[in-house]
């Protein structure tokens, strides 16, 4: 005799309805999530010759957009506007980028050779220091920092982040081009994607939009900031204490800087090894300690007084930010890894807010503080 049918349905439903039901459905649903998260980031990476200039031209227009705000409420016509800022921007890029290779390029190979003496000098301290340390595996660490250092592959991801110089001039073409059209029309842009969503939904891409300017905006003129100042400080020491090469590396401790944590400490390093070789240890030492300050400076007084508290990460969630952006993107996604990850934060706060938390933010209040070209307004899908 068989058994009902409505019975070993509802046993079924029982199995899935008990705590090991639910976590298994939990964890299916994570899965599920996580192959998603796999596919998006897949595309992303086969299309980063598209999506790196983009985010490029997104972070500049974002930081370059009051600009244009001010100009056009001194009555400066809107394409004026754009024009003036847009020009200005790719006179003060290609200023810099010019002005940094050539200060680093000439000297490169002394930096490197510098730094690698400086390496020998460290290693034969520590063999002869009170630590039992093995020649060898120094050996073999010190070996695999000057091949990779000196390495052509290190020379182009490190300076420019894409291998093919075709690729790196046809990106570059691509975020001049976007960056441009995001200052001239960025809010309508946004408004027509924005056209079929209604209430409360609308309000909070509206506050998703204003809160991503904002945070990228800061971003960018905070760690510009930052660096500056981190260069400026380790520079004028360097030039003090006498050690060489002080110019390329005040410059690329700028560069470092928008690393956040490790970019501006590991150039600090390599400042220190030089002046190890050039001056002796004690100067060394001094150019450690100034390193070591100026960073807890930035990180514990600067960094949050200059960007705000929209940038407040912890700096584990910085550090793994770095570490995943560099493994799928090299120098590049280390560079954005961080300011998406800030944007990102942003938007989970204002799509998934915290109810116990009194006051918070609506997207009419969110975009009170926009910055957004004035005469732009909702486009019609």
């Amino acid at each position: 005799m068989t058994r009902p049918r409505h019975r070993s349905t509802s046993h079924t439903r029982d199995l899935w309805a008990d705590a090991m039901g639910r976590a298994t459905i939990r964890a299916l649903q994570g899965l599920v999530l996580l192959a998603a998260a796999v596919v998006v980031v897949y595309g992303l990476i086969q299309l980063k010759l598209v999506v790196i200039p983009l985010m490029i031209a997104l972070i500049l227009a974002a930081a370059l957009n009051p600009v244009v705000a001010l100009l056009r409420r001194h009555r400066v016509p809107g394409t004026l506007a754009t024009w003036i800022t847009f020009l200005a921007a790719l006179v003060v890029l290609g200023g810099v980028v010019t002005g940094i290779v050539l200060a680093v390029r000439s000297e490169w190979d002394e930096l490197v050779v510098s730094a690698v003496a400086g390496l020998e000098r460290l290693r034969e301290f520590i063999v002869a220091g009170p630590v039992p340390i093995g020649q060898q595996a120094l050996d073999e660490a010190i070996t695999a920092v000057v091949d990779f250092t000196t390495s052509p592959r290190f020379g182009a991801g490190a300076l420019l982040g894409i291998s093919a110089a075709t690729q790196v001039l046809t990106g570059a073409v691509l975020a001049a081009v976007i960056l441009f059209f995001f200052l001239q029309d960025g809010a309508r842009i946004w408004h027509f994607f924005l056209g079929r969503f209604h209430g409360e939904t609308l309000e909070r891409l509206l506050a998703s939009g204003v809160t991503t300017l904002h945070v990228l905006g800061n971003y960018v003129r905070g760690t510009a900031v930052v660096a500056l100042l981190e260069a400026v400080v380790i520079g004028v020491t360097l030039l003090v204490l006498g050690v060489p090469l002080a110019l390329p590396l005040a410059v690329l401790i700028f560069l470092g800087g928008f690393v956040p944590i490790v970019g501006a400490a590991l150039i600090g390093a390599v400042a220190a090894l030089v002046a190890l070789v050039a001056n002796g240890p004690v100067v060394a030492l001094v150019v450690v300690a100034v390193v070591v300050a100026i960073n807890q400076l930035d990180g514990r007084v600067l960094q949050p007084m200059v960007m705000g508290r929209a940038l407040s990460l912890h700096p584990l969630v910085v550090l793994l930010a770095l570490a995943g952006g560099g493994i799928l993107s090299g120098i590049v996604g280390a560079v954005l890894a961080v300011p998406l990850t800030a944007v990102g934060w942003a938007l989970i706060r204002i799509w998934f807010p915290d109810p116990r938390a009194p006051g918070s933010p609506s997207g009419r209040e969110a975009r009170s503080g926009a910055v957004l070209p004035e005469r732009s307004g909702p486009a019609r899908g």
